[in-house]
C-alpha cells in the first residue's frame, strides 16, 4: 500500500485536491440554487439575474477552470504531464461535483436529469450522463498521458488521431450549446428562452468515440506490443 502511494503520489494529490474542490463547487452551487429557488436547474430561467449575480457567476466559472489548469501545471514536470494532470483534475472534479450535489440536496435524481452545464459563452444544456461520460474519458486519458515516458508503451499519436479527437470535442460542444445557438436571434429580440427537450444521443455518442480516438489508438498499440512480446517469448 505504501509503495503504491509513493508510486502514484502526484496523481493521488491531484485527485484529492480535485475532490476537495468539487465539494466547494457543489456547496457554492447548492447555496446559489437555494438562494434563487433553483435546486432543479431545468427551468426557463436557471439563474435569475439579480443585481450582479449573473456576472459574478460567469467569472466564478472561468476562475474554476483556471484553477484546474493551474493545478495540472504545478503537478506535471513536462507539458504532456501537465495537460494530463489538468484533464485528471477536471474529470474527477466534475464527477464528484454531481456526487456531492446528490448528497447535499438529492439532485440529480438520475443521470438523465437535465443540467445547465456552463454559462460561457452561452448556456450549455445536457443530461448529467453526458458531461460525466466526458469526465471519465478525461480521467483515463489524463492518467495515461501523465505517466512517465519510460512507463508508457506508446509512440506519439498521429496528427490524424488528434484531428479526430478535436473534431469530437467540437461536435460535443456544439451539441451542448445547440439550443442556445438556435434561439440566440430570438433571445436578442426579447423572446423567452425555451428549454431543450431532446438530447442528440446518437451524435453525442459519435463525438465521444471521436474524442476517445487517442485512447483507442493507445489500446491498439499496447495490444500489438503485448502480442509481439508473447511471440518473442514463445520463440
Amino acid at each position: 500500500m505504501i509503495a503504491f502511494v509513493r508510486a502514484h503520489a502526484r496523481w493521488l494529490a491531484v485527485a484529492a485536491f480535485a475532490i476537495a474542490m468539487a465539494w466547494l463547487e457543489s456547496a457554492t452551487v447548492y447555496y446559489l440554487r437555494t438562494l434563487v429557488d433553483r435546486i432543479e436547474p431545468y427551468q426557463p430561467n436557471p439563474l435569475p439575474i439579480q443585481g450582479t449575480l449573473g456576472q459574478v457567476e460567469l467569472v466564478r466559472e472561468a476562475a474554476t477552470l483556471l484553477m484546474l489548469v493551474i493545478l495540472g501545471m504545478l503537478a506535471g514536470k513536462t507539458w504532456r504531464a501537465r495537460w494530463g494532470y489538468s484533464a485528471v483534475a477536471f474529470g474527477i472534479w466534475d464527477v464528484f461535483y454531481y456526487v456531492f450535489l446528490r448528497a447535499m440536496c438529492g439532485w440529480p435524481r438520475s443521470v438523465f436529469d437535465w443540467d445547465v452545464l456552463f454559462l460561457l459563452p452561452l448556456p450549455w444544456w445536457g443530461p448529467v450522463l453526458a458531461p460525466v461520460s466526458i469526465a471519465v474519458l478525461m480521467i483515463v486519458w489524463g492518467t495515461i498521458v501523465s505517466l512517465p515516458r519510460e512507463r508508457l508503451l506508446l509512440t506519439r499519436a498521429a496528427a490524424t488521431i488528434w484531428c479526430l479527437s478535436t473534431t469530437g470535442i467540437t461536435l460535443a460542444l456544439y451539441i451542448f450549446m445547440a439550443d442556445s445557438l438556435r434561439q440566440l436571434p430570438q433571445l436578442k429580440s426579447g423572446m423567452v428562452y425555451v428549454l431543450p427537450t431532446a438530447f442528440n444521443w446518437p451524435v453525442f455518442s459519435a463525438a465521444l468515440v471521436l474524442m476517445a480516438a487517442p485512447l483507442i489508438a493507445a489500446g491498439v498499440r499496447l495490444g500489438s506490443d503485448w502480442g509481439q512480446t508473447r511471440v518473442r517469448q514463445v520463440v
